[in-house]
C-alpha cells in the first residue's frame, strides 16, 4: 500500500488512539473542487465506516464557481425544493491529510437519497461510466498529469484585497528547468512534493516553467479514476499549503496576458486487463498499434465537441495564444510542441500527451472526455494521419482549437457523439453549466471595457 493510504483497521487504530481526529469525507463538484463534511473521528467510526453514509445538498451539483444556485438544471433545481443525496465513502481512497494537524480524507460517491443508485450528474460517476465502456470493450486507461501554477508573495487575502491585480509572483524571472531560481521556491515547493507523496499522491518531479513564478508537479501515472481523485486532492492541497505558508497559488489558464498560461498535460495510454500495452508495434509505421491510432484518431476528430470539457471557463480561452506553448491546433506530432496531442515515450511508455487540458479543468470532466473521445476513434475507425512536422501555429490547414467558450459551447451543444457517450441527461446538465458561465459572464461589466470605453466613446 502506498504511503499514507489507511485500511479500515488502520484508521480505526488511529482515530482510537488520537493520532486521527477528523476525517473529510468529499466529493468533486463541477468545478472540479472538494465538498464536503469535516467528520469526527469517533463519528466517522460509529456512524460511517461500517457501510454508512451522510447526506447534503443537491444544489451541489448545481452551482457555479461562485457557489451561486444556477437555472436551467433538471437534476436540481428550486421547484424540486434541493433535496439531499448521500456521500457513500470509497474506503479505497481513505489517506492521511499531512498538511492538516491529524485529519485524514475519503473520497465519496454520491447516491440517489431514496432510491440508491449512483447520482449520474456528479464527476466522479460520470468518469466512472466511461471507465466502465472502456473495460467493456478490454481495456483499462492509465492516465498521468501535469500540472502548472503560479505561485505569489501575496497571500490569499492580500491579493483579494488587491482585486487580483499588482500581485507579486515569488521570481521576477523566468525560471523554466532553473535550479537556483527554484532553489529559493523549495521551501514550499518540497513541502507539497512531501506531502503529496505522504498523502498517497504519487510525485514524479518538480520543475520550474516558462512563467514568473511558474511551476509544474508532474503526478505519477495511474488508473484514470485514482488518478482523477489524485488531481483533485493535490489541487486543494496545494492551495492549502500555500495559504499556511502566507502564499497564494493559482490554477487559471491565463492569469495574465503578459504571462504564459498554465496548462494540464494529459498522458493516456490503453492496456489489456492482463496488464499488457494497446499502444506500441514494434514493426508498425511510427510503432502505433491500430488501437492507438484509433484513440489518438478520436482525439483529433473530437477537439472541438469536447473541447469545453478541457476549458469550461471564458478565461480557459485566453490560453490558446499562437508560439506561447498552448497550443491552437488539431494535430499531432512526434515530440512536437508546437501540436495539441505529442507522441512519446516507447516500449510499454509509449503513450499520447494531451497539451489541450488547462490548469483549470475539473479532471474528472478531462478524463471522462478523454477516454470517450479516444473509444469514439476505436470504434470508428478514425485514423489521425501522419505526423506533423513543423510549426503548428503557423499552419493555416489545420483545424483549431475553438477561440472562445461561445464556440465551445456551440461545439458541445451539437455533439451527438456527446450525447451517446455521455447520456442525455448528463449532457443536458454539462451544456447547462457551460452555458450558465457565458450568461453570468454577461452580466459583469469589466476592467478592460472601462479602460476603452469610459471617454472614448
Amino acid at each position: 500500500m502506498l504511503r499514507g493510504m489507511l485500511t479500515p483497521d488502520e484508521i480505526r487504530a488511529e482515530i482510537k488512539d488520537g493520532s486521527i481526529d477528523t476525517v473529510l469525507v468529499v466529493f468533486p463538484d463541477l468545478q472540479g473542487r472538494l465538498m464536503g463534511k469535516r467528520v469526527v473521528g469517533d463519528y466517522f467510526v460509529e456512524e460511517v465506516l461500517d457501510g454508512g453514509a451522510l447526506e447534503a445538498c443537491n444544489y451541489l451539483l448545481a452551482l457555479d464557481i461562485d457557489m451561486t444556485p444556477m437555472p436551467g438544471y433538471r437534476y436540481a433545481n428550486w421547484e424540486q425544493g434541493y433535496g439531499d443525496f448521500r456521500l457513500r465513502p470509497d474506503l479505497s481512497t481513505m489517506r492521511r491529510i499531512p498538511w492538516i494537524e491529524r485529519t485524514a480524507l475519503v473520497m465519496c460517491d454520491l447516491e440517489d437519497e431514496t432510491t440508491g443508485a449512483p447520482v449520474e450528474v456528479s464527476p466522479r460517476q460520470i468518469l466512472r461510466r466511461q471507465i466502465e465502456r472502456a473495460a467493456k470493450l478490454g481495456y483499462t486507461v492509465n492516465i498521468g498529469a501535469e500540472l502548472e501554477f503560479f505561485l505569489f508573495r501575496d497571500t490569499y487575502e492580500e491579493a483579494a484585497a488587491k482585486g487580483y491585480r499588482d500581485l507579486v509572483p515569488h521570481s521576477d524571472v523566468i525560471e523554466d528547468y532553473h535550479i537556483f531560481q527554484t532553489t529559493r521556491d523549495e521551501y514550499l515547493i518540497r513541502e507539497i512534493r512531501n506531502s503529496m507523496n505522504n498523502a498517497g499522491i504519487k510525485v514524479e518531479f518538480s520543475k520550474g516553467e516558462a512563467g514568473k513564478g511558474q511551476h509544474e508537479i508532474n503526478l505519477k501515472y495511474a488508473d484514470a479514476l485514482v488518478m482523477a481523485d489524485r488531481h483533485a486532492i493535490y489541487k486543494n492541497g496545494t492551495k492549502e499549503i500555500a495559504a499556511n505558508a502566507g502564499r497564494s497559488i493559482t490554477f487559471m489558464a491565463k492569469y495574465s496576458m503578459e504571462e504564459v498560461g498554465s496548462s494540464c498535460h494529459l498522458h493516456s495510454s490503453l492496456w489489456s486487463a492482463d496488464g499488457e500495452s494497446q499502444m506500441w508495434d514494434e514493426s508498425a509505421p511510427e510503432n502505433m498499434t491500430p488501437v492507438f491510432r484509433g484513440w489518438l484518431g478520436g482525439m483529433i476528430a473530437m477537439g472541438q465537441e469536447f473541447a469545453w470539457m478541457f476549458a469550461p471557463y471564458v478565461n480557459s480561452y485566453k490560453r490558446y495564444q499562437p508560439e506561447s506553448w498552448a497550443p491552437t491546433a488539431l494535430a499531432w506530432g512526434k515530440d512536437n510542441r508546437t501540436c495539441g496531442y505529442r507522441v512519446v515515450g516507447h516500449g510499454s511508455a509509449y503513450r499520447m500527451e494531451s497539451r489541450i487540458p488547462g490548469a483549470d479543468c475539473n479532471p474528472y470532466l478531462a478524463y471522462a472526455a478523454t477516454i470517450a473521445a479516444g473509444l469514439h476513434g476505436i470504434e470508428k475507425g478514425l485514423d489521425p494521419g501522419d505526423a506533423f512536422s513543423g510549426n503548428a501555429y503557423a499552419d493555416e490547414s489545420l483545424e483549431r482549437v475553438p477561440h472562445t467558450l461561445v464556440d465551445a459551447i456551440n461545439a458541445f451543444a451539437g455533439s451527438q457523439v456527446a450525447k451517446d457517450a455521455f447520456g442525455e441527461d448528463v449532457h443536458h446538465h454539462l451544456l447547462n453549466t457551460a452555458q450558465q458561465e457565458w450568461n453570468s459572464f454577461n452580466k459583469v461589466v469589466t476592467d478592460w471595457e472601462r479602460r476603452r470605453n469610459f471617454e472614448q466613446i
